[in-house]
């Protein structure tokens, strides 16, 4: 008897999506840009200005910048000479969903102290 696997290849691309974002997460340094934008808000940072801050060459910040936009978790805008990046929200706000799609079996009363803890607190 031959078992035959049936492929949903948008979950597979969900997954290998989601694979990149917590992969591009993994690392420190990574970890510690996309707090700072997360927390920076929607105006974003200059890329001399995030490693100003984080105390990172600029060498190895454009490194993690462009794994994490390329993973999806930070927009680029070109200002001229400079480049501004900030938290991409959407690419955040699918990778919790997909993270929380199938939570707690049907028991939103079980997922409710996770959705309090990310809620926002602006």
């Amino acid at each position: 008897m031959r078992l035959s696997h049936r492929f949903d290849i948008s979950r597979i691309m969900e997954t290998i999506r989601a694979l990149s974002c917590l992969s591009a997460l993994s690392h420190a340094s990574r970890l510690e840009v996309f707090r700072l934008l997360v927390q920076t808000g929607p105006g974003g940072l200059a890329a001399g200005e995030i490693a100003r801050r984080l105390d990172l060459p600029p060498s190895t910040l454009s490194t993690h910048l462009a794994l994490l936009e390329g993973a999806g978790l930070l927009a680029a805008a070109r200002e001229g000479r400079v480049i501004r990046y900030s938290a991409d929200l959407e690419g955040i706000r699918a990778l919790v969903g997909w993270l929380l799609q199938d939570c707690c079996g049907g028991a939103p009363e079980t997922c409710a102290p996770i959705l309090e803890k990310i809620g926002c607190a602006c």
